[in-house]
């Protein structure tokens, strides 16, 4: 059984749908032409865009490849970049970790 999904996540969906929307459109692009360019049909564009996607019937996969399609994956694979955060630059000279187990207490 999947849980609920938060509504800040809810939230964020329907805003990263507006901005590709936004973007569609100020790059001059139909909704037909970016569809195409992503390899998706424009039904599922159409369902990003307006935020439909947040009960996973949208996957990463899909959201990645319109994001390229427009230009932006750079921008989006930088700004989840753990070093670009205060902590990630603190900590960039110590060696990640291969997993992070909890300590189990006594």
């Amino acid at each position: 059984m999947a849980l609920p999904t938060p509504l800040r996540v809810q939230r964020s969906v329907r805003i990263l749908g507006s901005h590709i929307s936004a973007t569609r459109k100020l790059q001059r692009l139909t909704a037909a032409q970016l569809a195409e360019r992503a390899g998706i049909s424009v039904v599922t564009l159409r369902r990003l865009e307006k935020g439909d996607g947040s009960d996973g019937s949208v996957s990463l996969e899909t959201f990645l490849r319109v994001v390229r399609s427009l230009g932006l994956l750079d921008t989006l694979e930088a700004a989840v970049d753990p070093y670009n955060t205060d902590v990630g630059r603190l900590r960039a000279d110590e060696q990640l970790p291969d997993r992070v187990r909890h300590r189990k207490e006594d």
